[in-house]
């Protein structure tokens, strides 16, 4: 019996600290991934021009401003010129935004023991949904007509927040997104 309770505690401890892990990541991370064509020649590229992407998902007119906006302030510093003619390559972008289920865990009755106590556990949670975000931003190489790099971002965002706040936020973003480009081979 003694055993039982022992793995019972356990099952609990790893079932809190794996809920609040989830949590905290899905609560306050945000995760950027990117991948490239191995075979261009990225220091060839000095201009861009932004594209619509065929069924492509873009958000309201203000919230295209802002993504634009905060791409180019990342392009430019690493130094690519936006033109409106004939561009090296052309860039665009796409949206998603999802609504998942976040779960927040909790133990009540902890002993006087605390963990080791003796006292009647249970674990009780509450769900709640959660927008997150997602952006996909695509860089094609306007001669050999072929993606050539591809960055994404993931981010829980706050529909309520403030403007200035999300742009802040969306700024983050572009900076850890663009952060791999131009990629470095063997990196």
């Amino acid at each position: 019996m003694r055993h039982k309770q022992t793995l019972m505690r356990i099952a609990t401890q790893v079932t809190l600290v794996a809920a609040f892990l989830l949590t905290a990541v899905c609560a306050y991370g945000q995760d950027v991934h990117y991948n490239y064509d191995r075979s261009a020649n990225f220091a060839a590229y000095k201009t861009y021009k932004w594209v619509e992407i065929p069924g492509g998902s873009v958000p309201d007119r203000l919230i295209d401003q802002a993504i634009k906006q905060a791409a180019d302030e990342q392009l430019a510093l690493k130094g690519l010129t936006k033109v409106e003619e004939k561009a090296d390559l052309y860039i665009g972008y796409q949206v998603v935004v999802n609504l998942e289920k976040s779960i927040d865990l909790y133990s009540t009755g902890i002993g006087p023991g605390g963990w080791d106590g003796w006292g009647d556990r249970s674990v009780r949670g509450q769900t709640s949904t959660v927008p997150v975000g997602i952006l996909l931003m695509d860089l094609y190489d306007v001669g050999k007509k072929q993606l050539v790099w591809r960055g994404d971002a993931i981010k829980t965002i706050d529909l309520k927040t403030d403007p200035d706040k999300n742009y802040r936020n969306l700024q983050k973003v572009m900076t850890k997104l663009f952060k791999n480009y131009p990629p470095r081979p063997g990196k």
